[in-house]
């Protein structure tokens, strides 16, 4: 029997989030639920009692009730929840008022910003009444190409109040990814900074913004925060503000009433097969949604710090912001998680007394060869909880965190995705945690794993689905008006089934382990591999910094081709890749086992840190890689074109 790398004491079972709301429920509807199974099991069979009791719990503020919880309750799409409801996504996520602190910025310099929760109501008033004075009204666009800073939070939550649409890019992008994303939704006014520092550089991003503004004539105004330079040089670009002149420093916090599913955000695919997809996410779904995860399976609380390491244009942001409606304290952190050392993230955790912290399998596999031991280095008597996401987190991750980071803590991995701006599978404070699986399926989430027929499966690896409607589900694609784009992107396989795209497995502890996307598993000799399953095998290896595996067409079948990057100075040798060989077959399979291992300078990742094994399959194969904007490093491609080992 598998023993768990982690048990929740009964103290914190006793006095979690989740416990007193399963009390809830059992007092409400005479139910007798004793554990997170039979919450689960109630969540998904009593999804219109399950939503309803959770917006009662976490307090959501309306300014009117809905009228039904939800219309076509069975269709996917075309599900309508909370119809006839009005409120406002800021009002909920500004409803405390006080001198507590609502974020915390730091970045790899050490600067330290601290802005309390009665001055973020006060700047986000004053940002509202500059974008009405620009004649923002409803249903208009406001973008941001902002580091990760307060003024980005702030100019999200002034959008939102007036019920416009916000939606942003990390400033790393060049100026093809910003049009590729921003000029198909044409927005009237862009918030930018003056630049962003990265791994000890400063980057200036004014060059990328004049050239931004005029590609994309629907940019009216243009709002910058001064971050490299206290006085940045804004010519060239037209009806340009510094962010702190911006609006009425007078005015006063007002908040438009809107629908449940009134546009709140656009997130964008990543972008690697063609033009993004303009994913649109309603504020009501996306509020609902993100505080059942952030209360219930986070544990989030009022007096709590907490933290993720992302960029504004990554889903995790828009995330992690929405902790403001739970009265919590948001980290900010901007820069390079490596820089000026390995160690930057856990001196900020244990300087601002961080609760939660979430972080990738990448950032914990670095950490763990470059010798880096928290356990010993820091005081983080104050963490509770580690998140991770972006990957699957390898069995490997999870005997560092409890061997070197802390033995006390809930490690939860995390999936989901930008589609949904939430997960599908979560961490719970009251389970235990397993080595190489996520906690459980999401409360309210109808998680099943199909065969290629559309049959469920139990305990065996296939594809991850949903199989009933939740409210963050998109309220559609930009520019899809007959949701022909929508319909495809996610229920052309199994018809009213949402299918997410990743190859994973249930367990029977109730948990999900995930093998990777599965329009990127391999097949050699018609066998399902996920790549997971190769990576978590060969990232342990000291000598690989990391890799990643493709399948190649060759002689009629497939064969498994692993890239790696090894550490400097090395080179790959048959001593290597015999090594390499024997931990792949003695830990999974002699399917798995590549065909060729190749060492290469680099590996093509996207902007948020994904590793883009379909843009390297295309490469190989001589097919175009048709958006390579939305790559963090483009020129990586190269080392996979004309491989002379590949030809053989």
């Amino acid at each position: 029997m598998l023993t768990p790398l982690w048990s929740p004491s009964p103290a914190r079972v006793a006095n979690a989030n989740i416990t007193r709301f399963a009390q809830r429920v059992n007092a409400n509807h005479q139910t007798t639920l004793s554990d997170y199974a039979s919450l689960y099991e109630w969540s998904i069979n009593h999804r219109e009692q399950f939503w309803s009791e959770l917006w009662r719990f976490c307090g959501v503020r309306a300014s009117r009730d809905w009228d039904t919880v939800v219309e076509n309750p069975d269709a996917m799409p075309g599900a309508k929840w909370f119809n006839g409801a009005r409120l406002n996504f800021a009002e909920n996520l500004l409803s405390r008022d006080d001198n507590a602190p609502a974020l915390i910025f730091t970045n790899e310099r050490d600067a330290r910003r601290e802005i309390s929760y009665s001055q973020l109501r006060t700047d986000v008033a004053r940002v509202a009444a500059g974008l009405r004075a620009c004649g923002v009204t409803s249903g208009d666009r406001v973008a941001g190409f902002l580091p990760n800073l307060p003024e980005s939070v702030i100019a999200m939550l002034a959008t939102a109040s007036i019920g416009a649409v916000w939606s942003s890019c990390s400033p790393d992008f060049g100026v093809a990814g910003v049009f590729d994303r921003f000029g198909q939704i044409q927005p009237k006014v862009l918030f930018c900074a003056d630049g962003y520092f990265y791994g000890g550089k400063i980057i200036d991003s004014l060059p990328t913004v004049r050239e931004i503004v005029a590609r994309i004539p629907s940019i009216e105004h243009v709002v910058v925060t001064p971050y490299v330079s206290a006085t940045p040089n804004l010519d060239g670009i037209k009806h340009a503000t510094l962010f702190s002149e911006y609006g009425d420093m007078t005015a006063e916090l007002r908040f438009e009433a809107l629908p449940f599913d009134h546009p709140l955000y656009i997130l964008y695919s990543s972008g690697t097969t063609g033009v993004p997809k303009c994913i649109v996410h309603g504020a009501g779904g996306t509020l609902l949604q993100h505080l059942k995860e952030h209360v219930l399976h986070v544990d989030l609380q009022r007096d709590h710090r907490i933290f993720y390491f992302t960029t504004c244009g990554w889903m995790m942001w828009n995330w992690l912001v929405s902790a403001l409606a739970v009265g919590a304290t948001v980290v900010l952190y901007d820069g390079s998680p490596l820089h000026p050392d390995p160690r930057v993230l856990w001196r900020m955790a244990q300087r601002e007394q961080v609760k939660i912290f979430g972080t990738s399998p990448r950032f914990l596999t670095s950490n763990e060869k470059e010798n880096v031991r928290p356990v010993n280095e820091f005081d983080l008597s104050q963490l509770r909880t580690i998140l991770s996401t972006g990957a699957p987190l390898s069995p490997e991750n999870f005997q560092y965190v409890y061997r070197d980071v802390k033995t006390d803590v809930q490690l939860a991995s995390i999936s989901g995705g930008t589609d949904i701006v939430s997960c599908f599978a979560q961490g719970c404070p009251t389970i235990p945690v397993y080595e190489g699986e996520i906690q459980c399926r999401a409360l309210a989430m109808k998680v099943e794993i199909y065969d290629e027929d559309g049959n469920p499966l139990a305990n065996a690896k296939g594809e991850l689905v949903c199989t009933a409607p939740f409210p963050s589900m998109p309220i559609g694609f930009w520019n899809d008006p007959d949701g022909k784009k929508y319909h495809s992107a996610y229920f052309e396989r199994f018809e009213n089934v949402w299918c997410h795209g990743d190859y994973a497995a249930l367990t029977p502890r109730g948990g999900v382990i995930i093998y990777g996307r599965s329009d990127a598993v391999l097949n050699p000799g018609g066998v399902r591999i996920g790549t997971a399953e190769i990576y978590a095998q060969v990232d342990r290896l000291e000598d690989v910094i990391e890799s990643l595996a493709i399948g190649q067409d060759w002689q009629n079948d497939v064969r498994v081709v692993l890239f790696v990057r090894l550490r400097p100075d090395l080179t790959l040798d048959d001593t290597l890749r015999q090594k390499i060989r024997i931990a792949i077959r003695s830990n999974t399979t002699p399917r798995h086992v590549p065909a060729k291992i190749i060492q290469v300078a680099d590996l093509p990742r996207t902007i948020s840190g994904k590793l883009v094994e379909l843009a390297v399959r295309n490469v190989v194969h001589g097919k175009p890689v048709k958006n390579v904007d939305a790559l963090a490093n483009p020129e990586a491609l190269n080392y996979f074109r004309d491989l002379p080992d590949l030809k053989s």
